[in-house]
């Protein structure tokens, strides 16, 4: 029926015909649009923006943060000292599991990558226990896998590090570090008022406290800084100087006084690193 049909049509129209069925069969012809399509937009996410070298330290700096973080928040669950701990610990664990996705794609080295798979490992065995109700005969698991998952956090920096190849780079885990050491403290802190009065833990904290105030001066007198940089480090150091004060009164031990002040440099230290981390690029 076709050729006869064809036969029928004027010599322009059989060769358009002939040309529509030839396009047809070859599948050149465009789809019609779906009926998705012709209402309304998809959506679909756009994909990140690949890290640049500031944000991939910075990042890589907050997940040493986050390690101490958690195994604070989860003392003080346990402690019943304040009441949006478990919400802080929630999203602690989320904020790493984010963070460790996105560093496990920027890793380049061989030996980056064998060790962002290293705090992976790690890290599936701290969450899983870090998200369980906080128990005393837990408690020192926890803080076990917090210094594993640390250690390696902090190697992966230093590669990160020696791979910008910057002294602004240098700044950025510094500063970085600072945040890390205000949850550190914390952590020991919250686990000694727990009832865990280890003379270790006393150790740790002080030495944490050292290190702070030594990375301090030197973040005060780097030549990179910008006036928005030195004006924030300011108001870390009079946070600092509460803290110190009010680490102990009496000879006991105040978390209220002592969780806020490290809250506010935590909170300081993360803007600071920010703006160390823009200057890299």
């Amino acid at each position: 029926m076709l050729p006869m049909t064809i036969n029928r049509l004027s010599r322009a129209k059989r060769g358009f015909l002939l040309l529509f069925l030839l396009l047809l069969l070859a599948g050149q012809l465009p789809a019609a649009p779906s009926r998705l399509a012709r209402g309304r937009p998809t959506n679909f996410p756009a994909s990140q923006p690949p890290l640049t070298m500031g944000e991939a330290i910075n990042k890589a700096g907050r997940q040493r943060m986050l390690s101490q973080r958690i195994a604070k928040a989860y003392a003080m669950v346990g402690a019943k000292h304040v009441l949006s701990a478990r919400i802080q610990l929630k999203k602690a664990v989320d904020l790493f599991q984010k963070q460790l996705n996105e560093l496990a794609a920027f890793a380049k080295t061989h030996e980056e990558k064998a060790t962002i798979a290293q705090v992976a490992r790690l890290w599936r065995r701290y969450r899983a226990l870090a998200m369980q109700n906080p128990s005393r005969d837990k408690a020192l698991d926890v803080m076990a896998l917090s210094e594993k998952v640390l250690a390696k956090s902090h190697q992966f920096v230093l590669l990160l590090e020696q791979r910008s190849g910057t002294k602004t780079g240098r700044l950025v885990n510094i500063s970085g570090r600072q945040r890390m050491l205000s949850q550190r403290i914390a952590k020991y802190y919250a686990y000694k008022t727990w009832g865990f009065d280890k003379p270790e833990y006393d150790e740790e904290m002080n030495k944490a406290v050292a290190e702070f105030s030594n990375a301090l001066d030197t973040l005060k007198n780097a030549p990179q800084n910008t006036s928005e940089i030195n004006e924030a480090l300011a108001k870390v150091e009079q946070d600092w100087r509460t803290f110190k004060v009010s680490k102990r009164i009496k000879g006991d031990y105040i978390p209220s006084l002592v969780m806020r002040s490290m809250e506010n440099i935590l909170n300081q230290m993360n803007y600071i690193t920010a703006l160390y981390a823009a200057l890299l690029k």
